[in-house]
């Protein structure tokens, strides 16, 4: 394998680390969208039932809202971190490798 093959094989192996972090920022952000949908059904539906008595459920549901906020944020910014690794490991490719800088822009 000649040395120009090895680059653009090496930017390739880069850019599919940067597409699955940003699944996972997708995947984040879904999982981060879901408590405020959940919170906004039940501040919506709130005529319909006294807080009082359903506080055990209310509570449990609140702790697990905050549990997928929390996942959904730890996704999101561990993502956004690897993206701007990925992106300052393409520019250092360029950077060395002109041919490289044909390809991607």
């Amino acid at each position: 394998m000649n040395k120009d093959a090895l680059i653009i094989t090496e930017a390739q192996l880069i850019l599919a680390e940067k597409r699955t972090s940003l699944a996972a920022l997708r995947t984040g952000i879904a999982v981060f969208a879901l408590p405020l949908s959940v919170l906004s059904l039940l501040i919506a539906t709130s005529k319909y039932y006294d807080i009082a008595q359903v506080v055990h459920l209310f509570s449990t549901l609140l702790l697990l809202c905050v549990a997928l906020v929390a996942l959904g944020s730890y996704l999101i910014i561990k993502s956004i971190r690897q993206i701007r690794r990925y992106d300052r490991l393409i520019l250092s490719l360029k950077a060395r490798h002109s041919k490289l800088a044909e390809f991607i822009t």
